[in-house]
């Protein structure tokens, strides 16, 4: 049988390792859609080897397109602070209100 769509995307995840370091920790996800092509949106923290500790929240918005049984990353757009989060959200909230 095959795995349902909602369980493959449940897998997704943007967490990435390396040499036993969680270089980016996904804090949350938000799916905005599904199907053949989905799109999620992530909350993360780069981790700086530097002082060995996580930066500021980010956020990256990615599209995944099916093949076959999985999805593969097709394109990203990072929001790197959060001042630039808010103004995104202040635009959008500005184009979409009601009159």
């Amino acid at each position: 049988m095959l795995p349902k769509t909602t369980d493959l995307i449940d897998q997704i995840t943007i967490n990435y390792e390396e040499n036993g370091i969680l270089k980016v920790r996904e804090l949350e996800k938000h799916v905005l859609s599904k199907g053949a092509w989905t799109t999620i949106m992530f909350l993360y923290e780069d981790f700086d080897p530097k002082d060995e500790t996580y930066k500021d929240k980010k956020v990256s918005i990615r599209r995944y397109k099916k093949v076959q049984d999985e999805y593969k990353a097709q394109s990203k757009f990072n929001i790197s602070s959060e001042k630039q989060a808010l103004e995104i959200a202040e635009i959008l909230s500005k184009w979409f209100a009601k009159p």
